[in-house]
């Protein structure tokens, strides 16, 4: 016989489960329609539950300019999430880190393509290190999240 106690911490998780997908906040990502790193990006995303909407855009430089992304950290596509610019191959860990530390930042980017970054793993390919670089208002950039190892699917 099932107790009180165990029925009542099954209920718990099976609402629990679902409450912490609906409470990812939607990225939008804006990337050129014939890029398939973008979309390989964004399911690394919704694996992690975070609800993406893409919008295809024809010339993505008024995007990453309005948004105030450095031209040394441009990348393919260009998101937002909750205020902020994530630009380029931003694994999900650093966008949690963001999203629960709350800086006074413009955004996040992953400046050029690495190998092994979200969207772009090749299998039988040893990932390239690289670092998520945070952007400020006053133009200064600083390292948020380093991967010298290159990234590593979380097991």
């Amino acid at each position: 016989m099932i107790s009180r106690r165990l029925t009542l911490a099954f209920l718990a998780a099976a609402i629990a489960s679902p409450l912490r997908a609906m409470t990812r906040p939607t990225v939008t990502a804006h990337r050129s329609p014939t890029c398939g790193c973008c979309g390989a990006w964004a399911n690394h995303l919704r694996r992690a539950g975070f609800p993406v909407t893409i919008v295809n855009e024809a010339d993505l430089a008024p995007v990453k300019n309005r948004a105030g992304v450095p031209e040394a950290l441009q990348s393919c596509h260009t998101a937002f999430v909750e205020g902020y610019v994530i630009e380029g191959h931003v694994p999900v860990e650093a966008i949690e880190k963001l999203l629960a530390e709350r800086p006074q930042i413009l955004g996040l980017a992953v400046p050029d393509m690495p190998v092994g970054s979200p969207g772009m793993e090749m299998p039988d390919t040893k990932p390239e290190p690289f670092s998520v670089m945070a952007f400020h208002k006053d133009g200064s950039l600083t390292v948020f999240l380093d991967y010298p190892e290159g990234y590593r699917k979380p097991a």
